[in-house]
């Protein structure tokens, strides 16, 4: 008879598991036999939980793109200007909780299970817009809302490309280096 309580317990270390599999081997090569083992539970309970890898893949996406909202949130919280909200997005999408290297590994397998997968796909165009919107929002009212759009795309592009770059270079720029460009980037955009 199974625990009262566990399922909750047991879907988040899978996801967690995901994630940590998908960082180990960089790759969506990822077995639900071996992200179970990780996780301390039964294949077959992976399975009943998630139905199959791709259901558990998105899980583990949901819960990444849940991650970043919740530290959007926290920073902008803290942030009472349009200059130190645009700081605070920035800030927050270099989190701790979204630079690990098993999480970048997870969010590059992401984009490219979006160019096969409808649902990640749609996973993918909500985060591109949460993030596109959240910096128009400010960028409008520092430049207006031409110049806010497209300083909005580059600041996105910018974001994922230092991503992007973290993961396939060992000598990639760190952290705080990548965040203060993209400060210096649109600041550079609003009085232009």
């Amino acid at each position: 008879m199974p625990k009262t309580g566990m399922e909750p317990i047991r879907r988040k270390a899978l996801i967690g598991a995901t994630i940590a599999e998908i960082g180990a081997l960089g790759s969506l090569d990822v077995t639900m036999g071996k992200i179970a083992k990780r996780a301390g539970v039964s294949s077959a309970l992976a399975h009943h939980y998630f139905g199959g890898k791709d259901d558990l893949l998105l899980a583990a996406m949901r819960h990444l793109l849940m991650q970043l909202g919740l530290s959007v949130a926290a920073e902008l919280k803290q942030a009472h200007s349009p200059e130190q909200r645009l700081a605070a997005i920035i800030n927050a999408s270099f989190a701790d909780s979204q630079f690990s290297k098993a999480t970048v590994s997870a969010w590059l397998s992401f984009y490219v299970q979006a160019q096969s997968s409808v649902r990640a796909a749609r996973l993918l165009r909500v985060y591109t817009k949460r993030l596109h919107s959240n910096l128009v929002y400010d960028l409008k009212k520092l430049t207006g809302p031409g110049r806010a759009d497209e300083t909005a795309k580059a600041v996105g592009a910018m974001i994922d490309g230092f991503y992007i770059r973290h993961a396939l270079q060992g000598h990639a720029l760190q952290r705080d280096e990548m965040i203060g460009i993209i400060n210096r980037y649109w600041r550079l955009s609003i009085v232009a």
